[in-house]
C-alpha cells in the first residue's frame, strides 16, 4: 500500500472516532460539547446528531476516495 494511504487511514480514523461519541450523545438525547455551540458549549441533541453524521460522512468520503484511487492507480499501472 502507498504511504499516502497510511495517512489517509488516519485521518479517516480520527473523524470515525470523534463523530461516534458526537452522534451517540445526540441520540440519546444529551448535549454535547461541539465547537460552533453558543454560550456553555454545550450543542443541541440535534445539533450533535448531524455534527456526528457530518463526521461520518467525511470518513466515508475518505475510504471511498483512497479506494478508488488504489483502484485506479492498479488499473493504470501497466499503461506507463
Amino acid at each position: 500500500m502507498p504511504w499516502i494511504a497510511y495517512i489517509v487511514h488516519f485521518i479517516a480514523a480520527a473523524f470515525l472516532t470523534n463523530g461516534i461519541p458526537h452522534f451517540v450523545n445526540g441520540v440519546s438525547g444529551r448535549p454535547f460539547r461541539i465547537p460552533f455551540a453558543q454560550g456553555a458549549k454545550l450543542g443541541s441533541p440535534t445539533a450533535n446528531v448531524v455534527w456526528g453524521w457530518a463526521k461520518f460522512l467525511i470518513t466515508f468520503l475518505l475510504f471511498a476516495m483512497l479506494v478508488t484511487g488504489i483502484l485506479l492507480a492498479r488499473i493504470f499501472e501497466g499503461d506507463v
